[in-house]
């Protein structure tokens, strides 16, 4: 296809989408209007793409203006929208499939204060415009966002002009939130600590059942309610990674149980199988290896392990250190620790739950790679399986279950301990 006749198509889809191309400009001021701490967040509550494979545009319509910053990353390919914090009212299967230069999109908090709309690129490509656009004849305030087609040479110094003079404290690097960790442990208080890590959150929906419930959300509830049951006793201390639809960096779930000085870091998820792949169901439990135990395991370590992709996260920024804590892997007293926990919560979890034909798994989750700390991560069960979501969203299941998991980490803490004052390592 020529570019003339690119262009056409384009102009065409533009309008369709009721703005005309050259509309606009890159950084167009905001409202000038006195701001109102008190307001409710701005809200996006439409989402239109138009063009072809040379050129595409993306329009979100606000219910005001904002500040927004774009940028590119590679590996793969993804166009980055941070904005401040947004309602996102969109409809439903928004970004679940895109157009022209647009493979799909996601959208959801990031981080207190901030959201982010990650767009997967089907090529190379780079931002040619994006501006915002007022409210007029009958139309939203919308943001627009035109993406031209490029090589990969031409991708990749885009980036490294971006970088050049993007600061990296300019990129959205989330951090757990103080307020969000109900419960941080106070100078003078000698219980046990237990880090529960609710997994996802934010932008960062994890799987997703056929009837709509989402993993970040069952998760969530999920260790919400076994924290409030592990503090009942008042033997231990409980911190969460997050206590709300906020998303958190995998490596900043790992520094913040170590800063913590948990005794245990227990990951909670639930599982579904891609498509076409068969039915699985029941509850599972991972430790940390560096070979998976089979197939499954290594593809679900695969998954997990991308959740700072899917949130777009700039992984130049990443810690120094992950060279360092991979050789403390090495340390054989944490995995045994965490071997052994997970054991006795599996003996105690079957007792009032289904669980996989295969309950002890392990693969190299990165959650997992607290060298000193015992960590296991919990599939609750399948949410692509009929009989696992029925359970998981049940409140009689989630009682019972998250009972039976204060108990195995009330036996694992207390016979640990007896065994840490009398000198003594794991059997």
């Amino acid at each position: 296809m020529s570019v003339r006749a690119a262009s056409l198509i384009v102009l065409v889809g533009s309008a369709l989408l009721g703005i005309p191309w050259e509309a606009g400009a890159a950084g167009a001021p905001t409202d000038g209007g006195p701001s109102d701490a008190s307001a409710d967040f701005p809200v996006a509550s439409e989402v239109r793409l138009g063009g072809d494979e040379t050129m595409t545009r993306m329009v979100v319509d606000f219910s005001r203006k904002i500040d927004l910053r774009t940028f590119t990353l590679a590996n793969p390919y993804r166009v980055i929208i941070d904005m401040p914090q947004v309602a996102f009212r969109l409809p439903a299967g928004s970004g679940d499939s895109g157009r022209g230069l647009i493979k799909a999109f996601r959208y959801g908090l990031m981080m207190t204060g901030g959201s982010r709309i990650v767009i997967d690129l089907a090529r190379p490509a780079r931002v040619e415009k994006s501006f915002m656009l007022d409210a007029a004849n009958d139309q939203p305030t919308r943001f627009v966002l035109d993406l031209a087609a490029v090589d990969r040479d031409a991708f990749l110094r885009t980036i490294a002009l971006e970088n050049r003079v993007r600061e990296p404290t300019a990129a959205v690097k989330p951090q757990p939130r103080s307020d969000a960790h109900q419960g941080d442990a106070h100078p003078g208080d000698a219980r046990p600590i237990i880090v529960l890590d609710p997994g996802h959150g934010g932008i960062d929906n994890g799987t997703k059942a056929a009837s709509g419930e989402m993993e970040k959300t069952i998760v969530l509830e999920f260790a919400l309610l076994l924290r409030d049951k592990i503090e009942k006793a008042g033997k231990y201390h409980v911190v969460m990674t997050r206590s709300d639809d906020t998303f958190v960096a995998l490596a900043d779930r790992v520094q913040f149980a170590r800063a913590q000085q948990a005794s245990l870091l227990i990951s909670i998820h639930a599982d579904a199988l891609p498509r076409g792949e068969g039915d699985a169901q029941g509850a599972s439990v991972y430790t940390l290896s560096e070979t998976a135990s089979d197939s499954e395991a290594a593809r679900l370590a695969e998954t997990e392990n991308r959740a700072d992709v899917i949130a777009g996260i700039d992984l130049t920024y990443e810690p120094n250190d992950v060279a360092d804590i991979l050789i403390d892997l090495a340390q054989r007293e944490t995995k045994s620790f965490s071997v052994q926990f997970a054991r006795g919560l599996i003996d105690s979890m079957r007792t009032v739950t289904r669980m996989h034909k295969n309950t002890l798994k392990s693969a190299g989750f990165r959650v997992l790679k607290a060298p000193d700390i015992p960590s296991v991560l919990i599939e609750l069960g399948y949410v692509s399986n009929r009989q696992d979501i029925k359970s998981l969203t049940s409140a009689d299941w989630r009682e019972h279950t998250a009972d039976s998991i204060a108990q195995a980490i009330d036996r694992f803490v207390t016979t640990k301990l007896a065994r840490s004052s009398r000198g003594n390592g794991p059997n």
